[in-house]
């Protein structure tokens, strides 16, 4: 176990912040823009151009501050398995580098920090936030009874979607729906392929992943999932008339996902599945520009 500072090595009423950070992944925020984009998505479409930069702001902010407490979440209910996991055994919470008092005093101070952007929102937005909080707590715990826990994360990642449409619409619409639904199949897409990574781990402990479950099949299964994830965000462009360089964008995805798939056929390693899920936050990026590109013709 790597050496970790004792309470003797630094002042008694000092904060962990360095710890902290690493407990939030603040060097990595790949999960963040994977949170983001989709509500950057549903923000274009319902405000039908650039989104006001108030609620794009609050957005940002708001994903920031959820996506560090899922991980927080996360890790509390994984800690046990954490430490049997050669990618996760160094993780604060898992190395006892912090104790379970000092996480959820920091899970604490992040929820109050995201009740504070909610109130600068609308009270439908409001009233739907808490879902938002139970699928994240549900998330961790789903991976010890579910086959293909990262369904449980595409509902808390997609949600975002929703609280996005209403807080620049004030109501849920069909396309809302329809941007939920492929947020849904591409975090399973993504997730999938980062499960990749610890295939031999989750086997051992006894964790379950989309991954394991599907196997050789796995290329199949998450090319199903971006192909009609691809064809939700196009009925989410037909249902809001956004114009051709939207549908071109989703084209040059296509390529790429296609190229990802050939790749799952074969042998894949784990830092080659890592490289292939942070391609993911380019792809979000892409269909971002291109429905802002999509409605300014």
């Amino acid at each position: 176990m790597p050496h970790h500072p004792t309470p003797s090595h630094v002042p008694a009423d000092a904060l962990p912040w360095a710890s902290w950070l690493r407990l939030i992944r603040f060097r990595n925020q790949t999960g963040t823009a994977l949170l983001l984009l989709p509500t950057c998505w549903s923000l274009v479409l319902a405000e039908r151009g650039l989104p006001s930069p108030r609620l794009l702001g609050i957005f940002i902010a708001g994903s920031f501050v959820m996506r560090s407490a899922g991980v927080i979440l996360n890790d509390l209910a994984d800690q046990s398995f954490d430490r049997h996991v050669a990618r996760t055994k160094t993780r604060p919470l898992a190395s006892g580098e912090l104790t379970r008092g000092q996480a959820f005093l920091f899970l604490g101070l992040l929820l109050l920090i995201a009740a504070g952007l909610l109130l600068l929102l609308n009270p439908l937005t409001i009233w739907l936030a808490p879902v938002a909080l139970a699928l994240a707590t549900l998330y961790p715990f789903s991976k010890r009874v579910i086959h293909i826990p990262q369904a449980i994360l595409g509902l808390a990642f997609g949600w975002g979607t929703i609280m996005a449409w209403t807080a620049a619409r004030g109501s849920i619409d069909p396309p809302a729906w329809t941007v939920f639904a492929a947020t849904i199949l591409w975090a399973i897409a993504y997730d999938t392929i980062y499960a990749i990574q610890d295939l031999a781990d989750d086997r051992r402990i006894g964790v379950k992943s989309a991954a394991l479950f599907f196997g050789s099949s796995t290329w199949i299964a998450v090319g199903l999932a971006l192909g009609v994830m691809l064809a939700l965000l196009g009925a989410a462009g037909l249902q809001t008339g956004i114009g051709w360089p939207y549908f071109l964008m989703l084209g040059a995805v296509s390529v790429l996902f296609a190229m990802q798939v050939g790749s799952l056929r074969g042998v894949v390693t784990p830092s080659q599945a890592f490289q292939m899920f942070q391609v993911h936050v380019w792809v979000g990026l892409a269909i971002f520009i291109g429905l802002i590109a999509g409605f300014l013709v």
